[in-house]
């Protein structure tokens, strides 16, 4: 576990998220912009990504098949498009799959064989949007009177076959259809409301540039650690006690320094003690620096011998 005493160790895990900076990200979207189709109808899925070296492959699963790519029995590939005629068994989860592992938002579709669908947005839709709903026929004019339901319940109807949800929210959440009288009931369709922009195609060439900027932030952190070295170079000297495992070419330097210093030592303590000792006079000289004052005349006196 790292502390405030670890600058150095904080800064390299920087680093390294740095060097994880990536940008490798893919949209799929589908034109015309729908989740129901009509058996027959020419649809075109399409992988918008940011990457072309990413290889990005547009994938799905169906009742009958999991995991297959287009061309593999269905579709026609052209570059990251894949063109296809739909029929019912063509009803599915579609996305985007780069050979690397991630994968791009997925898509429910619905073919009928039926005579009414849902036009309803196929990506999720943005908190405060306005969202419009279209219940159309496969052979006479879509500004028939339809009915439109949420969660099987009667939303309202509307004599045009249009229905405007403004100002979304995430209570209008749900699974939404159609009847027209007469012509029969769409399938139903979920719809998903988010509280983030989905990504743009706008979005998706300013995230192509954002690993340039990773890079430059990169070389910018990296000129400063080197300065920040320079300037306390002892703290970089021990930083093998700070961040365990690393070591310097100074620190290095220096141990192998003292381990030959120690070596010396040893070989210049074995000569010594290998020769002979010779023992010679040595005259030691004092110097008095100190002056001492000569001790008083001594006065003797005969002091009379008393006889007890």
């Amino acid at each position: 576990m790292f502390t405030s005493n670890q600058p150095e160790c904080h800064f390299s895990l920087v680093l390294i998220s740095l060097l994880s900076c990536t940008t490798n990200q893919a949209r799929l979207t589908v034109s015309p912009s729908s989740s129901q189709f009509f058996e027959g109808d020419f649809v075109s899925l399409s992988c918008e990504e940011d990457d072309s070296s990413a290889g990005w492959t547009l994938r799905r699963n169906t009742s009958r098949r999991q995991r297959t790519q287009c061309g593999d029995g269905w579709g026609n590939p052209a570059g990251l498009t894949c063109n296809i005629t739909v029929f019912s068994q063509d009803s599915g989860v579609y996305w985007c799959e780069s050979r690397e592992g991630p994968i791009s938002n997925m898509v429910n579709l619905t073919v009928t064989g039926g005579s009414v669908i849902l036009q309803s947005p196929v990506l999720p839709v943005m908190e405060g949007d306005d969202v419009t709903l279209l219940c159309k026929t496969k052979t006479t004019p879509s500004n028939l009177p339809a009915a439109f339901y949420k969660d099987g319940s009667l939303i309202r109807k509307q004599p045009t076959g249009h229905m405007t949800i403004q100002h979304v929210s995430r209570s209008d959440e749900g699974l939404y259809k159609c009847d027209i009288s007469g012509h029969g009931e769409s399938p139903s369709s979920w719809i998903t409301v988010t509280g983030e922009h989905t990504t743009s195609p706008t979005v998706l060439s300013v995230l192509s540039s954002v690993r340039s900027v990773c890079v430059l932030v990169l070389l910018v952190l990296l000129v400063l650690l080197v300065r920040r070295y320079v300037h306390k170079k002892p703290e970089v000297a021990n930083l093998s006690s700070v961040c365990p495992g690393f070591s310097t070419p100074d620190t290095a330097l220096g141990n192998a320094g003292d381990a030959q210093a120690e070596s010396d030592s040893t070989v210049i303590y074995s000569t010594v003690r290998t020769q002979p000792i010779n023992y010679e006079q040595v005259t030691i000289t004092t110097h008095r620096t100190r002056d001492f004052k000569p001790e008083p005349d001594v006065i003797y006196s005969l002091l009379p011998f008393q006889q007890k």
